[in-house]
C-alpha cells in the first residue's frame, strides 16, 4: 500500500510542510523511522527525533514550531495522536483478510455460521452455536453449548467462550481469555468444608468492547455478569461473577473486581487496582494504580492509596507520610526536653 503526503493529508484534513508527492507504504515510531515511513509527533519529550528522524512523513500537531531544520514532510492537524491511530485502523482494514472455515475445525451441525466467517484450524464449536457476519474465530478458540456471536466478532487463538454467553457486535477477544467460567461461589457447613454453589448465569458482552489478553470474566450465580457497550479491558484483568462494568469504561492491567460490584460508565481504572465485592462505583470515577477499593465511590470522584481515600486526602497525608522520619526525630527531641524540664521542675 502506497500513501502520499497529499492522499494523507486531504483524509486527515491536515496542512502539509514540505513535499506534498512525498510517500510512504509502512509506519513506523518517529525514533525508528525510515525512508518510506510514516511516523507521529504528538509528546514533546520526543521532539528532539523529529529533526534526525529519516521517516518520509510526519504527522505534527497543528501548533508544532520546529526549533530547527526537519527533512521529513510534515502534515499538521489539530490531534496528531488520534489522527495517527485513524491511519492506523485504515492500514488494518486494508490488510488481507481471512476467510473460510478451515477443514481441521470442528463445527457440531446445529450450529449457524454467519457469512462471511473464518474459522480457524483446531478451532471447536459446541451445539446450538449463533455466529453473525464476518466473525473470525481464529485456532483453538472453544465456542460453548448455546453461544451467541454478533456481527465482526474476533476471537484471537485460544479464547475459551463458555456456554450460554452472549457476544454483541464488533467484539474484539484477545488471545487466552476465558469469558463465562464459574464464579468463585462456596458456601461453608456446620465443619468448616466448603461446597460448591453452582453457577448457572451467564455472561453478557454489549457491542464495540475489547478485552485484552488472558483476561477472565467469571459467569453469573444467577442472570448475568454484564459488560456494556464500548469497555475496554487491558490484559490479566479479573472481573467477577455478577459484575456490571458500564458503558465506556477503560481498566489496565491486573484489576480485579470482585463478586457483585457494579462499575459505573466512563470510569478509569489504572492497573492493579482493586474492588472488593458488593460496591458500587458511580459513573465517571478514576481509580489510581494500586488503589484498594473498599467502601463505595460516588460519582466523579479520584480516588487513590490503599486503603483508597480521595485523591486531596490521599496527597495530603501522602506528604506527612514523607516527613515521618523527621517528625519521629522531632518527637524524640521534644520528649527528652519535656523529661529534662520535668526532672528540672522536680529538683526545684
Amino acid at each position: 500500500m502506497e500513501f502520499t503526503a497529499e492522499l494523507i493529508a486531504g483524509f486527515l484534513g491536515g496542512e502539509i510542510v514540505g513535499d506534498p508527492k512525498a510517500v510512504v507504504t509502512s509506519l513506523a515510531k518517529i525514533e525508528e523511522g525510515k525512508p518510506g515511513t510514516l511516523a507521529f509527533l504528538s509528546n514533546p519529550k520526543y521532539e528532539h527525533y523529529i529533526y534526525d528522524t529519516q521517516a518520509s512523513i510526519v504527522i505534527v500537531n497543528r501548533s508544532f514550531e520546529p526549533m530547527a531544520p526537519v527533512a521529513a514532510t510534515m502534515v499538521k492537524v489539530e490531534d496528531a495522536y488520534s489522527c495517527f491511530a485513524k491511519l492506523l485502523e485504515l492500514y488494518v482494514a486494508n490488510k488481507p483478510q481471512k476467510t473460510g472455515v478451515s477443514p481441521l475445525a470442528s463445527v457440531d451441525p446445529s450450529a449457524a455460521v454467519g457469512e462471511g466467517a473464518y474459522i480457524g484450524a483446531y478451532a471447536v464449536i459446541e451445539q446450538g452455536v449463533k455466529t453473525g457476519k464476518n466473525c473470525k474465530i481464529y485456532p483453538q478458540v472453544y465456542l460453548g453449548d448455546g453461544v451467541r456471536l454478533g456481527d465482526n466478532v474476533t476471537l484471537y487463538p485460544g479464547v475459551r467462550i463458555y456456554e450460554a454467553c452472549v457476544i454483541g457486535n464488533n467484539v474484539t477477544i484477545h488471545a487466552g481469555s476465558v469469558i463465562g467460567a464459574d464464579g468463585f461461589g462456596f458456601a461453608p457447613d456446620e465443619k468448616g468444608e466448603f461446597h460448591k454453589i453452582p453457577q448457572i448465569g451467564n455472561v453478557r458482552i454489549e457491542d464495540d468492547v475489547e478485552i485484552g489478553a488472558n483476561t477472565c470474566i467469571d459467569r453469573a450465580t444467577m442472570g448475568s455478569t454484564v459488560i456494556h457497550k464500548g469497555v475496554k479491558l487491558d490484559n490479566l484483568i479479573q472481573i467477577g461473577h455478577n459484575v456490571t462494568v458500564g458503558a465506556n469504561t477503560v481498566a489496565a492491567s491486573q484489576v480485579g473486581v470482585a463478586g457483585s460490584s457494579k462499575v459505573g460508565a466512563g470510569c478509569m481504572l489504572g492497573g492493579q487496582v482493586g474492588i472488593a465485592g458488593h460496591l458500587t462505583v458511580g459513573d465517571g470515577v478514576k481509580l489510581a494504580s494500586k488503589s484498594g477499593i473498599s467502601n463505595s465511590i460516588p460519582d466523579g470522584e479520584t480516588y487513590m492509596g490503599n486503603p483508597a481515600m480521595p485523591g486531596i486526602k490521599y496527597h495530603r497525608s501522602h506528604a506527612v507520610f514523607r516527613n515521618l522520619p523527621d517528625l519521629s526525630y522531632k518527637v524524640r527531641q521534644l520528649e527528652k526536653e519535656l523529661e529534662k524540664l520535668k526532672a528540672q521542675l522536680s529538683a526545684e
